[in-house]
């Protein structure tokens, strides 16, 4: 730099950088923004939350939280297998069975057995005579789950097959949770937009992982694509919210997936220009979902989320957040919100009706 723009204030001014000290977990600013704030106690219409997960909550507890907030119904995805499995939908059942309904989980003991696939069609059945909803498949497979020769079983491999075709032949869908955000496959570092999330939870971190993310998503759209019979919920907006392009070609493509929007606030409510072009093109295919802790004020910022056009607020999390920002509202229309909030599950419900 010359000597003239060194003793130059406003050079020096709009080049001067500090060295921090300040731990990151103590940094905890507040906004100065003045803006229009509204609370929503409740919801517009009445909530169906399709994704959340209560094996660890007291049903008396939740119940409570669900006249609060204004949910009608919420469908748990059970992360038991076998026996405990059946014991937690009887457990939510006896609570109260028009306000419960429950998501199987995908048993892989015994994957290495030559007869596994027609023990997984077995246990479909079993659940779904049980009362199951659906069926699910989380992001282990394409990621951990090892066949016989211990090779990583892909999501398309066609050995599975028969399992998404029983889903469809019992008229139960099938949710996809394959993959995870993009940070997720990415360094654990300071170029890492969730760095506090992945490193309070470093086990989330998928980074060298044997199929990249998109190697995991054309997977599984593969098996959207072979399985037309079948209903598909690809949750937390398929997986890849921060690239709606992508999901809205997938939609287009599969006529048979809805997705969820859970534990996705953080992802929609920052792009919402994007994001409510897309509730409003796909409205009929869009489903609720928190798959949080269920609590009062975590509502109340979905709704708040989704109904105004509030601007940069926190949005729904856990404990370490999923990265430092916050989110803008989207003021959906009562129409999309109707069909968000209840009746696209109602179509996947059909016992509620």
């Amino acid at each position: 730099m010359s000597e003239q723009k060194a003793q130059d204030k406003f050079i020096a001014m709009v080049s001067a950088t500090a060295d921090v000290t300040l731990p990151l977990s103590d940094f905890h600013p507040r906004c100065m923004l003045t803006t229009p704030r509204h609370e929503v106690s409740l919801p517009r219409f009445p909530v169906i939350d399709y994704h959340n997960h209560l094996d660890a909550q007291d049903p008396k507890y939740v119940l409570d939280i669900m006249d609060a907030c204004g949910i009608e119904h919420i469908v748990n995805i059970t992360m038991k297998v076998g026996e405990q499995a059946i014991r937690m939908m009887d457990r939510y059942r006896l609570a109260d069975a028009a306000r419960f309904s429950t998501i199987g989980w995908m048993d892989w003991a015994g994957v290495e057995r030559d007869d596994f696939v027609s023990v997984s069609v077995d246990r479909l059945e079993r659940l779904v005579e049980h009362g199951a909803v659906g069926f699910k498949f989380w992001k282990d497979l394409g990621l951990s789950v090892r066949d016989a020769s211990g090779q990583l079983l892909h999501v398309d491999d066609e050995r599975l097959a028969p399992i998404f075709d029983k889903a469809g032949q019992l008229g139960i869908p099938v949710m996809m949770h394959i993959g995870d955000p993009e940070a997720f496959f990415l360094p654990i570092d300071a170029n890492n937009e969730r760095f506090e999330e992945l490193a309070a939870h470093p086990d989330w971190s998928f980074f060298g992982a044997e199929f990249s993310k998109h190697e995991l998503l054309d997977q599984r759209d593969r098996v959207f694509k072979r399985h037309p019979g079948t209903t598909f919920v690809a949750a937390h907006i398929a997986e890849n919210a921060e690239d709606l392009r992508r999901v809205s070609a997938m939609l287009d493509a599969n006529p048979n997936v809805l997705v969820d929007i859970s534990a996705r606030a953080s992802e929609l409510g920052r792009q919402p220009y994007s994001a409510r072009k897309f509730f409003l093109r796909f409205a009929d295919r869009i489903l609720f979902g928190a798959d949080l802790v269920p609590e009062v004020e975590m509502y109340r910022l979905y709704y708040r989320f989704l109904e105004t056009a509030d601007e940069y607020f926190e949005y729904p999390t856990h404990a370490s957040r999923q990265g430092r920002w916050n989110i803008y509202g989207m003021d959906l229309p009562e129409d999309v919100l109707r069909k968000v909030y209840r009746d696209n599950a109602l179509r996947l419900l059909p016992n509620l009706k």
